[in-house]
């Protein structure tokens, strides 16, 4: 009896590994429906912020299911359906509530393309790269586009849009910009991966300090951040991309792969008859039980 009982937490603890990173997957279609709700009482502001911790929950999720080794065929489905509603529905309707709504009785078509264009980018993405250890991304990330087109209107509320900016037509450059990061994330460009940390590799510690500014900036100035660093990575990968076409650069590898880093198919199958507690373990600990009272 006494050598069985280490045997419970044991299974408690993978039981909640595995449920882990969905769990965060969850939350990000959370922050997804709250921030249409929001958007829809006229909260946009809000709703951008809700979009960028939808964000941050997808960038944990798949880092957990990673280092725990339980990511799976389910999850990466899973995470695609979430991503669709909180990277493609929920910033198309906080654009619709906040600037479109007053341009005519077909304005919502905008929304509906920039939909369209997020689902065919998860859709490629699960054929592509799911599962698997990234260099680059093939088009503009979807938590990207959502993320600059959620924070859009944040951007415009700031005293330097109303400085510099003000003679620009707020509703028909986010109009604009729904299109233009839909285009992207459909296109051929490649975007960067953000390096892991590491203080071995100038990409590792490139990639600590760019956190560090991050988190400080994201809280301190979250309307100074986000649209504009958002609009530097999207004009760094068009630039990019551009360069190498001029310069005929072919690549030496695949550049949707990383071939320097862990296994892609170093992922656990999980035998969850295994993780239920057996029959006599259970017998045995009610008959402990019944025998001490």
């Amino acid at each position: 009896m006494i050598a069985s009982e280490p045997m419970v937490p044991r299974r408690r603890l993978r039981r909640g590994v595995v449920v882990l990173p969905s769990a965060f997957t969850l939350g990000n279609l959370f922050l997804g429906i709250w921030a249409v709700v929001t958007a829809a009482r006229g909260g946009y502001e809000a709703a951008g912020w809700m979009i960028v911790g939808a964000a941050v929950m997808d960038l944990l999720d798949g880092r957990i299911a990673r280092f725990t080794a339980t990511g799976s065929a389910f999850g990466e489905e899973l995470d695609s359906l979430v991503d669709a509603v909180s990277f493609g529905v929920a910033p198309a309707l906080i654009a619709y509530f906040a600037f479109l709504q007053q341009g005519g009785e077909w304005a919502w078509i905008l929304s509906f393309l920039y939909i369209v264009c997020a689902v065919f980018r998860l859709a490629r993405f699960n054929i592509e790269q799911a599962g698997t250890a990234k260099a680059n991304f093939h088009g503009l990330p979807s938590p990207t586009a959502g993320a600059c087109l959620a924070t859009y209107f944040a951007f415009t509320q700031t005293e330097f849009w109303a400085r510099f900016l003000s003679h620009v037509p707020v509703a028909r450059t986010a109009g604009w910009l729904m299109l233009g990061v839909g285009v992207l994330m459909v296109s051929n460009v490649l975007y960067p991966v953000v390096p892991r940390f590491s203080i071995r590799t100038w990409g590792g510690r490139f990639a600590i300090v760019l956190s560090l500014v991050a988190i400080v900036s994201a809280f301190t100035a979250p309307a100074y951040f986000f649209f504009p660093f958002s609009i530097a990575y999207i004009t760094w990968g068009l630039a990019r991309s551009a360069a190498m076409g001029f310069l005929d650069r072919l690549p030496e590898r695949d550049p949707l792969f990383d071939e320097v880093d862990e296994d892609p198919d170093d992922e656990r199958e999980l035998d969850y008859e295994a993780m239920r507690p057996r029959r006599r373990f259970i017998k045995r600990r009610q008959s402990d039980r019944e025998g001490r009272v």
